[in-house]
Formats: structure tokens, sequence, C-alpha cells
């Protein structure tokens, strides 16, 4: 429909505050953009616009300046989204945090006319639309999505990415979408997008040039929403779909079709596009550079100068590279504050001057900057560089034997990384049930002349308790759309029989970051008594297109700790990641962590796009690549991440396990085919190194293992599923599994087959897997094949395996905490010796004390190697032992059956001479606290007497013989309480002369 005789000359009543500019820019004829601009001879009359937008605002209303009233409605947009740049320009910055309502009557469907003219820049790519006209949020194919035509501005679907997507959407007996071939992406700063609808044709013009045409089928008429909301700005209407992230600057609505002539009479200038996006990139570039200083004004570590932002190129110069580069590399050899000018010249031709003030370095900021934990279990991050200013930092320990000090000596390796630590840090925990010990670590810093010391009192746990492994525990996430961890537990100690946990629900939805958990992995700590958890922030489901996934991903790794895999918590102690990758990185993806018995450290590896630079301007050499860091605590680890495996072909999802003296390496082939003597793409390969840290810069089957990986599998897989494979997991079999072998080295490999239900499972073994070569391939064998399904977590998407002990099995099921594992207390006595002997339920470690107690006598005795002995008093008759447990509480106590003593009676005997013949004299003592019958009887004689407690009495025999040989006298014993002693004393061989 016509919207009347009205007309303009070139534009649509751009307010005075533009007017200056519209001026100047009739004049000019090819723009710092390379575009040709109108000059004042070649504009056309333009229809006045039904609405037009220049992103004024009051309150919640977005002005329509066209004089026709048709106001917008702000949600969630306030004061603080709105910018003014360049010629007093209005920008609206949407951040993916609310959208605006467009009132109908803009365009009335009475016919298929109408013009869209969209002013906006964002480097932001994703499934977010910049406007749309239609209404009625839905998912794909529905009913409940509306009708509607959309342009989005910069596009994260396939065949898209990066580019323009504008569509037409009636639904029919499909979902009734017809996209507009792709036609490129925004020029560089503000580009102005026009959308021009004429009968049943389609055309989309970029800064006045057609980039793509499409004929359709469609209606207007079946679109236009028959309530008061037209469409929306920065709003989609697909269900899931995020909300836009772009600037915004010049929106105008028609209800006809403009020509060719009147799009590029009607758009703002070139020379007004330029100073709106000088004014961003100005809004920008500050905290781009900041980097982690504070501010401009107290700038201690590098600066982040970007090669381009919005798509406009940068060049930098500085007003003293000594103090900083042009670069951003800040100099800490200053010795007072030094002020500095960076001047960032445009190819719009401005230049933007950044006033920094270089802070002169201070010893105690290194000092001050140094973090460790008050009680630890795990080796120390002694830093031995000052994260501040550089400063060179020694460490001593009051025991040395306990927490090791900074070795002098200490020399880097020829292969794989250095100790960041320099041999200090080691700790050595005291065994469990001995107790923690205390040690005072002291920081020696130096720099520019200064020195200054920092001590830190701190704590080494104990070792934690072991036990058996009894079972296996799994996390997982479960898809595209539900990107939330989910833990599994195996039934008992065979690891085909798991089953969810926690209801099936979701163990840890992420709220912060990205909002998305993907990848989670599980790593047992190096002493056994703890879990961390690493997981990729990611949320595909929240809008994000894989495209920016890789190009503008998360640099954080979600990080968390347990000892019972049912209460998990930040190591950071916040609610939010951990920034790990620098940001030139394009993702973090699936990040894992091993054990590096050489570093005495854990490697925490990831896949990751590396652009050139921090603005991510270049488009080649973007394969993925993998890279890792070091951690000791998993919240402190080394920077900048190290290249781990660049080959030049794409490379994601290691998963490691150590056998013997190698490390063995599971990898994904993430190209689409084979990638060097790789044969498949999207499919496992094996390595191994004895370095964990060594680099790899090529798949070679003959490479030495000593100084680089080599190459001992690949297309693992994809010939035995039928599927393409990721996220590879190796598991070692508990003992007593029935799955494991006789010779104890079973394993388990995984796959998951994204394509397909997720993981899948191959039995194998240690040796297998170590004898792999190129001439003997461990997917090769007749013997390697893949399980049928079943068994393993329901739908499980890229996820972690690990071993668990019987009580932590328990509190998985229960979905509580560890429960105090049963004891039995068993005591045994030799005379009055006592010996109790402790043994846990679960077969693993008692410490602590056991109770001897008899009468109103009792003794507490520590327990060593699960048994305590004691010397019962006389006088005590029975006795009974009693666990008392340990501080941890994680065994629980038990109490012995009753031991009866013996009496206590002792005999003694002698021989004399009488008349020539032999006597035997025997005495008996009674040493217990209750009267006794006592009957002695030997070859010669026997007598019973009651004998008083403590009393003593003796009896002679005549044996009427000159000589005798030794005999043995028996003695008997038996009180009133039932107690009794049978025993014997040796007469000894006498003769008489």
């Amino acid at each position: 429909m016509r919207s009347g005789s009205t007309t303009i000359r070139r534009r649509t009543g751009r307010r005075g505050r533009r007017a200056l500019a519209s001026t100047l820019a009739g004049a000019v004829a090819i723009t710092a953009f390379g575009l040709a601009a109108p000059t004042a001879a070649q504009a056309v009359d333009v229809p006045a616009p039904s609405a037009h937008y220049d992103m004024s605002h009051s309150g919640t209303s977005l002005l329509d300046v066209s004089g026709n009233g048709r106001n917008a409605t702000l949600t969630s947009l306030t004061d603080s989204s709105f910018v003014k740049v360049g010629a007093n320009d209005d920008v609206l910055r949407f951040k993916a945090d609310g959208y605006a309502s467009l009132p109908k009557g803009l365009v009335t469907g009475t016919d298929n006319d109408f013009t869209v003219e969209y002013t906006v820049t964002t480097q932001t790519a994703a499934n977010h639309f910049g406007w749309v006209i239609g209404d009625g949020v839905g998912p794909w194919n529905t009913t409940t999505l509306g009708n509607h035509v959309f342009l989005s501005p910069d596009s994260a679907q396939a065949g898209y990415t990066n580019q323009v997507l504008a569509a037409i959407r009636v639904k029919g007996t499909d979902n009734g979408e017809s996209r507009m071939p792709a036609g490129g992406g925004l020029n560089p700063g503000f580009t102005t997008l026009t959308m021009v609808g004429s009968g049943n044709t389609l055309t989309l013009y970029r800064d006045g040039a057609v980039i793509s045409t499409l004929t359709h089928t469609k209606s207007m008429s079946s679109i236009i929403p028959s309530g008061n909301v037209l469409g929306y700005l920065g709003r989609s209407l697909y269900q899931g779909d995020p909300l836009l992230r772009a600037d915004v600057t010049d929106v105008k609505f028609w209800d006809s079709a403009l020509s060719a002539g009147q799009v590029t009479s009607s758009m703002p200038t070139a020379t007004e596009k330029a100073a709106s996006t000088d004014g961003i990139i100005r809004l920008d570039i500050t905290p781009t550079v900041l980097g982690p200083n504070p501010s401009l004004d107290q700038v201690t570590s590098n600066l982040s100068l970007p090669a381009s932002s919005n798509g406009i190129a940068l060049t930098w110069a500085s007003s003293n590279p000594a103090v900083v580069s042009t670069s951003g590399v800040v100099s800490r050899s200053i010795s007072s504050d030094t002020p500095v000018t960076l001047t960032a010249t445009t190819s719009l031709g401005t230049t933007i001057p950044l006033d920094v003030v270089v802070k002169a370095p201070n010893v105690a900021a290194d000092l001050s900057a140094i973090s460790l934990a008050t009680r630890t279990t795990e080796n120390l991050p002694l830093a031995i560089k000052g994260s501040a200013n550089g400063a060179a930092i020694t460490w001593t320990s009051s025991d040395p034997a306990l927490v090791t000090p900074t070795n002098p000596s200490y020399t880097a390796p020829a292969v794989g990384a250095a100790d960041p630590f320099a041999g200090g840090g080691i700790v050595t925990r005291p065994a469990y049930g001995s107790g923690d010990k205390n040690v005072t670590l002291t920081a020696t810093a130096t720099l520019n002349g200064q020195t200054q010391t920092r001590t830190f009192a701190v704590t080494v746990a104990e070792k934690g308790r072991s036990a058996p492994d009894a079972g296996y525990a799994s996390a997982y996430f479960k898809s595209d759309s539900d990107e939330k961890i989910y833990q599994a537990a195996t039934s008992g100690n065979d690891f085909f029989t798991f089953s969810p946990v926690n209801g099936g629900n979701a163990v840890i939805t992420s709220t912060a970051d990205t909002k998305g958990l993907r990848d989670p992995y599980i790593l047992r700590s190096k002493d056994g008594d703890k879990y961390y958890m690493v997981a990729t922030d990611l949320c595909i489901s929240c809008g994000t297109g894989w495209g920016p996934a890789q190009s503008a991903g998360s640099l954080k790794i979600e990080v968390w700790e347990s000892t019972d895999l049912v209460h998990w918590a930040r190591t950071n102690g916040a609610n939010t990641g951990i920034t790990i990758n620098k940001p030139e990185a394009g993702m973090t993806w699936a990040p894992e962590a091993y054990w590096d018995d050489a570093l005495q450290s854990y490697v925490v590896f990831f896949s990751s796009r590396m652009y050139a630079d921090s603005a991510h301007t270049n488009s080649d050499n973007l394969y993925a690549r993998v890279f890792y860091v070091l951690t000791r605590d998993f919240k402190t680890f080394t920077y900048p991440p190290a290249s781990w495996q660049d080959t030049g072909y794409a490379r994601i999802d290691s998963t490691v396990t150590k056998i013997g003296d190698y490390y063995y390496r599971f990898t994904k082939n993430e190209e689409s085919g084979a990638a060097g003597v790789l044969e498949a793409g999207k499919d496992i390969f094996l390595e191994r190194s004895k370095v964990l840290t060594a680099p790899t810069t090529q798949s070679n089957w003959s490479a030495d293992p000593n100084s680089t990986w080599q190459l001992l599998d690949t297309r693992m897989t994809s010939l035995e599923t039928g599927q393409s494979g990721e996220g590879p997991e190796i598991v070692r079999l508990n003992a007593g599994d029935p799955n494991n072998n006789a010779a104890g080295d079973g394993y388990v490999f995984l796959v998951d087959n994204y394509g397909a239900g997720g993981y899948r499972a191959f039995v194998t073994s240690g040796s297998a897997i170590s004898s792999s070569t190129q001439a003997n391939r461990l997917s090769q064998r007749a013997e390697w094949n893949v399980r049928p399904v079943g068994g393993l977590p329901a739908s499980p998407r890229h996820g972690a395996f690990v071993s668990v002990t019987q009580s932590v099995l328990d509190a998985l099921h229960g979905w509580t905490n560890v429960a105090a594992v049963g004891s039995t207390t068993k005591l045994t006595a030799d005379g009055r010796a006592l010996t109790a002997k402790v043994t846990a339920a679960d077969g693993g470690q008692v410490v602590g004390t056991v109770t001897f107690s008899g009468g109103s006598w009792s003794k507490t005795v520590t327990l060593s190697n699960a048994s305590a002995s004691v010397e019962a008093p006389a006088g005590v008759g029975s006795v009974t032992a009693h666990y008392d447990g340990y501080s941890d509480g994680l065994v629980s106590a038990s109490t012995s059956s009753a031991v009866s003593l013996s009496l206590d009676i002792s005999a003694t005997a002698v021989t004399r001479c009488v008349t020539g013949k032999v006597t035997e004299g025997i005495t008996v003592t009674n040493n217990d606290d209750v009267t006794a019958t006592i009957t002695i009887a030997g070859a010669y004689g026997s007598k019973t007497v009651s004998l008083a407690a403590g009393k003593s009495t003796s009896a002679t025999f005549a044996t009427r013989l000159v000589s005798i040989t030794a005999d043995q006298v028996s003695i008997t014993a038996q009180s009133a309480d039932g107690r009794s002693l049978s025993t014997t004393v040796t007469v000894a061989a006498a003769a008489c002369s």
C-alpha cells in the first residue's frame, strides 16, 4: 500500500543533530568503506516512512520521529542501553537483554509491498533477529510459531555463518520458511541493510547494493498479526533463540516498495555511519585495551591493543615504546610511575588517543597477590615469578620434609614443560590417622633492587582414608538442548550396570557465564580422596551457533571439587568459571586433566581455535588445536596456555591414561576426512609418550615417544560402530569387576557416537593398548569389538567415568552424605596379653583408638595397622575392646565380645634333702582378687587348699628317693566367679649325697 504523496529529499528528516553530517555527505563520492555514496545531484525523492526510529527514547518508548506517533515499546531496555556517539547520534546497544515491540500499522499487508531499512553493527554471530514482522513465539514447524519475515544481521546458521540471514515464513505442510540466498556479511562498522518486498520478490540491499533476491509465493496478509504488535526489534520468534547482541542506530519502515534509487537516498550517509562507528569504537576500546588492569591510570600488566574493532582496522602508536610497546607489552623495569599516550588510528582516518599511567613495580604487590590455601591436600603452587610485576620469588620451608622449598639448582627438562614452581611446594602428607601437620612457608620477592618477605602458615592435611574401589560413577550432559550435568552410578562392581542418580535430575545447572555445561570430566586426585570436575562453558540451546561457539566462545572452564560426588563446590568459591584461555582463542572446549608425575602437577588440556589477535580479525589457520595449562589446586592455573597438539589439522577431545612408563592419549580427528596419516575424519586415534607435556607437531608412526607423541592407531571406532565418534574416555576396570581379565589389567574404552545416542563401549586391556603398533593396530585385532547397547547411562553425551569406593557408591544411590562404614572388633587373649583387631566392612583403612575395659580398669590404645594390644593388670577377669572410631567419622564404632581371663596364679618349685632323701617343695601364690581353690598334684602326692586373694601356700612331697629326674607338678585353680586355671611347674632334677 502506498503511504501517500508526501516526499522527502534524499532522506527522511533526520533530526537537526545530523544536519551538518548530511550536508557534508552530499559532497562525498567515495567513502572510507570504499562504497559509492550519493552526491546531491544523485538524490531522489523518498516517500515519508510509516515509522522512523532514530533511537531517541523516552522512558519505555522508542520514539517514532516520522511524526506518525507510532512509538515502539521497550522491554527490559533502560536509559543505560542508549549511548550518544558521533555527531550526537543515538545508538541502542542491544546486549541480549531486551527488545522493542513494534506497533501495528507500520506495514499493513494489504499487498506484498513494504520496505525495512536497518542500520546496525555487530561482531556477534548468533541465531538472533535484528527485526521481525510477525508475532507468536514457538518451536520450529509449529502453529504456535507465528508467520513472519525477518532479518538476522550476523547469523550462526549453517550456510549463513557470519552472514546476513533473511527469510519469509508462512507455515504450510512443513515449517514454510523460504530463506534468501546468502549474500555475505556486514560491511565494517555500521551497515545499512534494506529489505524491499515488491509483489512476490524480496530484495536485500547492503549499503545500497543488492546482495540477495528471493522469489516466493508467500502473502504478507498471512503474516501481519491481528493484534496490536506488528513485530519486534531484537527479538526472535523461534523458541530458544537469544535476544539480539548488536548496536542499532537507525530503523525505518515503509508500507511500500522503495526503488533502488530511493533505497540509496534514504539510508544514512557513509560519513554519518563512519562517525557513529568511530564513536562506538571509542566507547568499546578502553575495556578491550585494559585487559586485567583496573583502569588506564593503574596499568601494571600488558595491555591488549586490538588490530580492529567493529570490523574497522586499527594501527597503534606509543609515545614511549620502551614503557608500552605498540603490541601492548608493559615494562616492569621502570622506577617511577610513567605516563604514556597510545594512539589508535582507524581505517576511517580518525585517531583515538588513550592516556595511560604505567605504575612503577612494587615488590609488595607480587607478595600480596600470592594466595595459598591455609589447609591443603595437594601440592602447593609456590610461584617463582610474581603475578603483578614479575618479581623473582624464592621459598623456604620450616619443614622441608613436609613441604619442599624452591630448588635453586632446578633445571628445566629438555622435553616438555618446565616446573613453574622449580621443585618447590611438593607436599608429603602425614599418614592417615596421624593427624595434620603445620608448616611455615616464607616467600622472598626481589625486583629492581627491592626485597621483601611474606610468611604463610599452612596446615598439611593427613591423607584421606583409602578403601577398595567397588563401583563406578559417571557424569555427562544429554543433548544440545539439555546442557546440564547429570550423573549415574553402577549398581555394584560391574561397569555395565549404570543407572541415573539424583532421581534422574540434573546435578548441576549453570546460572552463570554462558549458562550451558557440556563435556564434564571427573578426575580423582593423586591421593584418591577428592574428585575434581571440569566442564565446557558453552550453551548451544541458548541460541549460540556452532560458528560463534568456535570463534567467540568462552575463555573459561567450569571447575568444581567434591569428596563424595554428591556435594560439589566451586574451587574458586564463586559462581563463575575460571579464565584459563587467552583472548586470541575462539573457544575452550572439552577440558580434561591428568596427573603428571614429573611435574607433580595436574595438566589441564582443552581444544581451541587460535586467532592472530584478540579481535579475531583473521580467517585463516582456524583449525582446532589442543593446549594445556598446569595447576595444583584447580584454582590457580599457569598462563598463557602452552601449545600441545598443533599438526595443521583440526584435533579436539583428548583423554589420557598412564600404563607403565607411557602416557596413552586418545584424540578425535576433527577434520571431515583424512588428516595426513590419520585415515578418517570424525574418529579417534591413539598416541603414546613418556612425557605428558611433550609437543605434537605431526602424526607420525615412527616418532620418538621420548621426545614427542608416537602414533599407535587411527580410525579406531567408526568401522565398528558405523558412526562418527568423539569424546573418547578410557577407564581402568576395578579388581573384582566381572568384565576384568585374569591379569587384572582390563580397561573400557568409550566413544561418544554423538549422532546416534551417545556412548558405546569396547572392552580391552592395558597390554592390548600398549602393544598397538602400525603393523599390529589395536583396532584391527579380532578382539576389538563394540559392545551391544546397554549398561551405560541413558543418552550419555561427552562425559566421564570414574571408579568409586563402596561408601561413595552408596552415597550416590542415596543422594546423601557418605555414611560411616560398619566395623567389627575382635578381641583375643594370650594369658593377660590382649589384642584387638578392627576390620571395616568395606575392607578399607581403620585408624583411631581402641578402649579396653574390665571391671574398674580401662585403657585406650591407638591402632597400628588396625590392631591394638595391652597387658591386663592383675585382678581383671573379663575384658571387652571398644573401637572408638576416628575424628573423620568414616568408620563406625564397634565393641568386641567379652573375653574372660584365667586366674592369676603363680607357682615355684624347689627341692631339698631330708635324711638323705629328696623332698619337693611347691609354693603357690594367688595374685588375683578372689579366693581360689588350689589343687597341687605331682608324682609324689597332691594337696587341695582354699587360698585367699593375695596369699601364698606351700606343699611338700617326700620322694623317698636319693635322686630324682625332673618332673612336672600340675596346678589347677577354680574361683567362685567361674574362672579357672590349669598350669604346671617343673621340679628340677636333684640328688642327695
